[in-house]
């Protein structure tokens, strides 16, 4: 293990050939010792590993009472499992997968008042999604077709009842909890940041005006 040099290996080819097991033991809990003076930002709860690598430098053959158990060696060279990634295309990309899935979990309430208000907050947050990506005026027609699209006819509110309350404006204030965060998508903090920030100079730029 090139991380800890010839003179570490040549050390554990040393204890690993200590007849005595007592001494031998004594001589790894050194040896570790050694490996955290050449390294001191390492912390305690590296500690495993180090036992891990010197039984690995070993070729697994120490032999001693150490606080940790010997790792199998068929894990050694073994790949990890490969990573699930989401199957099937985003039907509207500008709107990010999360969205989908808030509907899938609004589909599922059974309570009219609840799924009614998890509409609504789930169309706030299409509606802040889409001006992100088009700042032209749109009609909130738009969002509850999407809404009634990616449902599949399941989700449904009246679109004069949204439009005379403003439903979807992002300050019409709803208790309805967000099973999942959701980030606009496309968009980073760093760029949320600024605008943020432009937002609040212009807010000390009027003051000084007044």
């Amino acid at each position: 293990m090139k991380e800890y040099g010839k003179n570490i290996q040549r050390l554990v080819d040393h204890i690993t050939g200590i007849e005595d097991r007592d001494k031998r033991t004594q001589s790894a809990y050194t040896v570790i010792e050694i490996i955290k003076q050449l390294n001191p930002t390492w912390k305690q709860e590296n500690d495993q590993k180090l036992w891990d690598d010197l039984y690995i430098m070993s070729d697994f053959k120490l032999d001693v009472d150490a606080p940790y158990p010997m790792p199998e060696k068929e894990l050694l060279g073994k790949k990890p499992l490969p990573i699930g990634y989401p199957k099937g295309e985003v039907k509207f990309k500008h709107y990010g997968r999360n969205i989908e899935k808030l509907i899938e979990k609004a589909i599922e309430i059974e309570d009219d008042e609840e799924q009614e208000s998890a509409i609504i907050y789930i169309g706030q947050l299409m509606r802040s999604f889409h001006s992100t990506w088009n700042r032209d005026n749109f009609d909130d027609g738009i969002i509850l077709d999407d809404i009634k699209t990616l449902s599949k006819g399941k989700l449904h509110i009246d679109l004069e009842k949204v439009k005379e309350n403003s439903l979807f404006e992002s300050n019409t204030r709803r208790d309805f909890k967000l099973p999942i965060a959701v980030d606009p998508p496309g968009k980073n903090k760093r760029n949320g940041g600024h605008s943020k920030n432009r937002r609040n100079n212009g807010g000390h730029n009027k003051k000084r005006r007044n």
